[in-house]
C-alpha cells in the first residue's frame, strides 16, 4: 500500500494559475510561489469583494482518538465529490503547524487520494505565514522588554506582563522560562514562557480580520500587561501595531493550492481548536465563497471544540453561516469510544460500536442545537466490518440523520459521491442559513455564565469550578468593558470533560477553569480548563525521528 507522500508525489499537478483561471481568477490577481502555490493578491480580493457568495458546508468530527477520524481527508474528498457531480466547489482548510508534523499527529493535508498538494511544502514552511506570525508576535515581546529596560512612558509593571513568546514547535521546556538574566544589565529579570504559534493571539487576529485595516486595529487592541497603577497596557500604547502589521502584509493574503483531482483549495490560518479558535481565515473563506457554488471547510478537533468556536466565534463575527454540517466518524474510533483498547480494534465488535455511538449522537444533538442540518460521513478503513458500518447507519437513521459510508481515502472524490449528493440536497433546501443559525449564548450574558453555558449545554457538565484567579480576572475584564466578548474554551480535545481518559459521552462532571486570558484584539476571552497546555510537548518517540532528506534532496517520512 502506498504512503500518503508516495501518492502525493505520483500525482500530476496543474499550474496553479490554470486551476485559478478555471474559476475566473486572472493571472495578474495571483502572487505565485513557484508553479503550484500562489497567494490571492489584494487586487483579486478587492475584485471578489462585491460578488455573491456560495454556500458553506462545515465538516467536523467526533472527539479525536488514536484510531484517527480523517476530518481533513473527508473535507477534501467531499469537495472533490461535489465537483464530480457538477457542483462548482472550493475547499477551505487550515495550515499545518510544525508542532504536530514533527510530533505525534502528523501533517494536515489529508490522506490517500483525498489530499491537497504539494503535500511536503504545505506541511513544512509553505508560504511562510506562520513564520511571519511568530515574528510579529515576538517583535511585540521584544518591544515590551525594551520598554522595561529603558523605562518607557507606558510604565509597564514587570510583574504583570501577560504577553509571552511563541515558536511553531512542540517544546515543553519553554513553557516556563526566565528572561533578562545578567545582574540587571539586560533589564528586570522576570518569569515568562512560550506558547506554540498557533495559540498566538496574532494568529487568531489574522484569521478573524476582514482586511488590512481591521488587522492593524485588532493588533493595536492586544493587551500585553498592566502599568504600575493596574491599568491595562496595549500594543497600541507601545506603538507596536504598525510594525507587526508590516510583518503580516503578505501573510494575510490567502494561499491557493489544489487537490489531487484539481479542486481549488484555500489553505490559510491556524489549527489547534483545543487551545485556540481552530478555524481557517475569514478572508480565505469569504474569497472561496465568491468563487464556488459550495465551499467545504473544516473546524479543528471534535465538534465540541472546533465547530462550537467556528459557530460562536467565527460565524458570529463575520456573518458566515453554514447551510449544513457533516460529522466524521470511523468504526475504529467509535470502538475506542465504546471502551475497546487500541490493540483490540481489529475484530468485528458491533456492540462496542453501539456503545461508542453515544459520542457521535451527542455531537449530532449539539449541532442541531445550532439550527444546522446534520449528516454523518463514515470514513471507511480497510478492515471495517460491513455489520459495524451498517450499525452506524442504522443508529443515525434512528436519530433522523443520513449517514454515508465514504471511501475517499482509497477512491478520491468518487468514494464520497453519495455524501456529496445528500449534502447538496440538504443545502439546496436551506434558503436562509444565517437566519436559522442559533448561538449557544447571547453576548450580553456575563462572561462566567457564558463559560458555564458552554460547559453545560455542549459538554453536559453539571457545573463549573472557577479558580480564585479566574473569578478575579473575569470580573476585571467585565469592569474594563470586555464583558460582551465570546468565549474560546481551551480544553483537552479527547473528551467532553477535562479528563482526556474519559471517553464516550460523560455528563454530570464539574469542569475546572484554572485560568482566563483576555484576547482583546482577537475579540474573545480564553478559558483554560483543567491541565491544558498552550505549549505542547513531543511524545516519547516523535515523528521527527523518522523524517529526513535523502541523497536526491527529497523529503521522506511525512504523513
Amino acid at each position: 500500500m502506498s504512503t500518503d507522500l508516495e501518492i502525493a508525489r505520483a500525482a500530476t499537478l496543474k499550474p496553479i494559475a490554470e486551476i485559478a483561471a478555471s474559476l475566473g481568477v486572472a493571472a495578474d490577481e495571483l502572487e505565485p510561489y513557484g508553479h503550484h502555490i500562489a497567494k490571492l493578491s489584494r487586487k483579486g480580493l478587492d475584485r471578489l469583494a462585491g460578488q455573491p457568495q456560495g454556500r458553506l458546508i462545515l465538516v467536523t468530527a467526533i472527539n479525536p482518538t488514536a484510531a484517527g477520524e480523517g476530518k481533513t481527508t473527508t473535507t477534501i474528498g467531499l469537495a472533490d465529490a461535489l465537483n464530480r457531480i457538477g457542483r462548482k466547489t472550493v475547499v477551505a482548510l487550515r495550515e499545518p503547524s510544525l508542532g504536530p508534523v514533527f510530533g505525534r499527529k502528523g501533517g494536515a493535508t489529508g490522506g490517500g487520494y483525498a489530499q491537497v498538494l504539494p503535500m511536503d511544502r504545505i506541511n513544512l514552511h509553505f508560504t511562510g505565514d506562520f513564520h511571519a506570525i511568530s515574528a510579529a508576535h515576538n517583535l511585540l515581546a521584544a518591544i515590551i522588554d525594551n520598554q522595561l529596560y529603558w523605562g518607557g512612558g507606558a510604565g509597564l509593571d514587570p510583574r504583570k506582563i501577560s504577553w509571552r513568546r511563541v515558536v511553531d514547535m512542540n517544546d515543553r521546556a519553554l513553557r516556563k522560562i526566565a528572561v533578562a538574566l545578567g545582574d540587571g544589565k539586560n533589564g528586570p529579570t522576570r518569569e515568562t514562557g512560550f506558547d506554540i504559534t498557533v495559540a498566538s493571539e496574532v494568529m487568531a487576529i489574522l484569521c478573524l480580520a476582514d482586511g488590512s485595516t481591521d488587522l492593524i486595529q485588532r493588533l493595536a487592541r492586544i493587551v500585553v500587561g498592566r502599568n504600575m497603577a493596574g491599568h491595562k497596557v496595549t500594543a497600541g500604547d507601545l506603538e507596536a501595531g504598525g510594525a507587526m502589521g508590516a510583518l503580516l502584509a503578505e501573510a494575510i493574503l490567502p494561499n491557493m493550492v489544489q487537490t489531487i483531482e484539481g479542486t481549488l483549495a484555500f489553505v490559510h490560518g491556524g489549527p489547534f481548536a483545543n487551545i485556540a479558535h481552530g478555524c481557517n481565515s475569514v478572508i480565505a473563506t469569504q474569497a472561496a465563497l465568491r468563487l464556488g457554488e459550495f465551499v467545504v471547510s473544516e473546524a479543528g478537533f471534535g465538534a465540541d471544540l472546533g465547530a462550537e468556536k467556528f459557530l460562536n466565534i467565527k460565524c458570529r463575527s463575520s456573518g458566515l453561516a453554514p447551510s449544513a454540517a457533516v460529522v466524521v466518524a470511523t468504526v475504529r474510533a467509535l470502538k475506542l469510544q465504546g471502551g475497546v483498547p487500541q490493540d483490540g480494534l481489529a475484530p468485528e465488535n458491533v456492540a462496542a460500536v453501539e456503545a461508542g455511538f453515544a459520542n457521535l449522537a451527542r455531537h449530532i444533538e449539539n449541532l442541531r442545537g445550532f439550527g444546522l442540518p446534520v449528516l454523518v460521513a463514515i470514513n471507511s478503513f480497510t478492515g471495517d466490518a460491513p455489520a459495524e458500518q451498517a450499525a452506524i447507519v442504522r443508529m443515525c437513521a434512528n436519530l433522523g440523520v443520513d449517514a454515508h459510508v465514504c471511501t475517499h481515502w482509497a477512491d478520491g472524490g468518487a468514494g464520497a459521491e453519495s455524501l456529496a449528493r445528500a449534502v447538496a440536497a440538504v443545502s439546496d433546501a436551506q434558503h436562509d442559513p444565517a437566519g436559522a443559525l442559533s448561538f449557544t449564548y447571547p453576548l450580553e450574558m456575563p462572561l462566567a455564565d457564558k463559560i458555564r453555558t458552554v460547559a453545560q449545554t455542549i459538554y453536559r457538565a453539571a457545573d463549573v469550578n472557577f479558580s480564585r484567579a479566574a473569578t478575579r480576572d473575569l470580573e476585571r475584564f467585565e469592569a474594563e468593558g470586555a464583558g460582551h466578548l465570546p468565549i474560546c474554551m481551551a480544553r483537552t480535545p479527547y473528551s467532553f470533560s477535562a479528563d482526556e481518559t474519559v471517553f464516550g459521552a460523560p455528563s454530570g462532571f464539574v469542569l475546572p477553569v484554572e485560568e482566563v486570558r483576555l484576547s482583546a484584539g482577537a475579540g474573545f476571552v480564553v478559558a483554560l480548563c483543567g491541565a491544558v497546555n498552550t505549549m505542547p510537548g513531543l511524545p516519547r518517540v516523535p515523528a521527527a525521528n523518522h523524517i529526513g532528506l535523502d541523497a536526491g534532496g527529497r523529503i521522506y517520512g511525512l504523513s
